[in-house]
């Protein structure tokens, strides 16, 4: 995940390269010095900026060029590329512009060049103050597009947990297994939130919420006023049903779990997972990574088969069984016993570790003591806000109108989080006339030791899969369709057509892949 740029691959930019090689949209990566730069043209123009995504370090050269943007093939982040600033997260900082002449039939790239501008002015209209409960993907990302837009006014997160904003993904992926430093997970330094004026209250709950008086209680008795709210809480992992089990189960949600598990596993030889979630998978995989004999347990016939149905599925479980991970499908953890778990079927299997990852519900709590509107999630229009003026939802916790398939949806993805964070920050700011609905196709991607699933779209339920290549190769693209239409696309080894099928999906209705 380290985003360190990689040897000079190219051409010498400073050296220049034919004019007539680089036609509209075409991605040349080259360098300039030991500094990899993308070379495009864009609506005519010919744009340099760095090759590197700020996210993982993705290959900016593979992404593709849409609406004046370079979007990263990784994770979708997405910068501008005649000001380098971010347009979509994951990215949380923008990348270089380089200077660059056309002339005499060559293109030349030499420094880095200025694009800094001043942050836009916000009206004074806007609310004094903004309260963030959740220091989650969405809260977080509230709270910077608040600075980076030029508000002003107090910000304050509110978070329960007792660490600073955190890679949430990784949790599951490379920091359990052992190939990402914990000096990676924080998503910003210690010193970065009073530097920009965020006030980040760590280790507090909010308990109690009054819309009218616009006010918020702590669970240490204090209050906190607000003009406007962003309520971020996210959801939490639903435990296993029954008595408490014998042997501790552990659940991954926060930093703190997935170290406990760390520390576990530490000491363990062999690993029940309970659940074929992504969760579950993740969990796996990096525990096999951690030299673990691990076994899932899911009453599915194949795992993920009901979010990405059976073919992938299938090759998902291929994919664990050659890593050495054993599946008993189609049952269930009857009880977790100190040294073993019992299925349904009387099968004892032994485990020193058992984790369940069986699913999440949203936060709410709060929200319907408080007298908002609840269903399955705390229930926003199309430009997030709840049924009480000036209060916002976002995030695991939001169930929001999707324009695409014409119902509430609530949607558990990083990406998609923060980006419902950035769009309740600017709704939060703007005049009522002036607001953005929300609309965005969501995006997820799940990792399984070297293998990158990515998903584009929303397909709940659907009537045919489409598979495209070959999925036992692990180069295929598997497209969800609905009454002829596309709702939703699963990748893998293509990122750069996930992209594609995004910015489709953007456009409109999609008939076919």
């Amino acid at each position: 995940m380290s985003s360190e740029s990689p040897s000079a691959t190219g051409p010498d930019l400073t050296l220049g390269v034919p004019a007539a090689d680089l036609a509209e949209g075409d991605l040349l990566l080259g360098h300039v010095g030991d500094q990899p730069v993308l070379l495009t043209r864009d609506r005519g123009e010919v744009l340099a900026v760095g090759a590197r995504c700020t996210h993982y370090g993705g290959p900016l050269h593979e992404g593709l060029v849409v609406d004046g943007t370079i979007r990263c093939p990784w994770h979708h982040a997405a910068f501008d590329l005649r000001t380098g600033q971010v347009r979509r997260p994951p990215a949380l900082d923008g990348i270089t512009c380089w200077q660059v002449v056309e002339r005499d039939g060559r293109i030349t790239v030499s420094a880095p060049r200025d694009v800094s501008t001043p942050p836009p002015a916000v009206r004074p209209s806007r609310p004094d103050s903004v309260l963030i409960l959740g220091g989650g993907a969405a809260g977080h990302q509230a709270a910077e597009t608040l600075r980076r837009d030029g508000y002003d006014g107090t910000v304050t997160i509110i978070e329960a947990g007792p660490d600073a904003p955190y890679d949430r993904p990784n949790l599951s992926k490379d920091y359990l297994a052992g190939t990402a430093e914990e000096a990676w997970i924080p998503l910003r330094g210690d010193d970065f939130y009073p530097e920009h004026g965020i006030d980040l209250v760590l280790g507090r709950r909010a308990v109690e919420l009054d819309p009218g008086a616009r006010r918020v209680r702590l669970d240490d008795g204090s209050e906190r006023t607000f003009a406007a709210l962003l309520i971020a809480t996210g959801s939490q992992p639903v435990p296993l049903p029954g008595p408490a089990p014998a042997q501790r189960v552990y659940l991954l949600r926060s930093l703190g779990d997935s170290r406990a598990i760390i520390e576990a596993a530490g000491a363990a030889r062999r690993a029940v997972v309970i659940g074929a979630s992504f969760i579950g998978l993740e969990v796996a995989a990096s525990l096999r990574a951690r030299g673990l004999e691990v076994t899932v347990v899911a009453p599915d016939a194949q795992p993920l088969e009901k979010a990405l149905g059976p073919e992938l599925g299938a090759m998902i479980r291929a994919l664990h069984e050659e890593k050495g991970v054993s599946f008993r499908l189609g049952h269930h953890a009857k009880s977790v016993g100190r040294t073993e778990v019992i299925l349904d079927d009387g099968e004892s299997l032994p485990a020193d570790l058992v984790v369940a990852g069986v699913g999440v519900r949203p936060v709410t709590d709060l929200a319907e003591r408080a007298g908002l509107a609840v269903d399955h999630g705390i229930v926003v229009d199309r430009f997030l806000e709840t049924s009480a003026p000036g209060i916002y939802a976002a995030g695991d916790v939001a169930r929001w109108p999707d324009p695409r398939s014409g119902e509430l949806i609530r949607v558990e993805h990083w990406v998609f989080a923060q980006r419902q964070g950035r769009a309740a920050a600017r709704n939060i700011l703007a005049e009522p006339s002036q607001r953005k609905p929300f609309d965005v196709v969501p995006f997820f991607w799940s990792r399984h030791y070297d293998l990158s699933v990515d998903y584009t779209g929303y397909a709940p339920r659907w009537d045919r899969t489409i598979v495209r290549g070959d999925l036992a190769a692990h180069d295929a693209t598997v497209a969800y369709e609905a009454g002829g239409r596309v709702l939703a696309a699963a990748t893998v080894g293509r990122d750069r057509a996930n992209l594609a099928l995004e910015a489709a999906l953007e456009r409109g209705a999609l008939h076919g892949i």
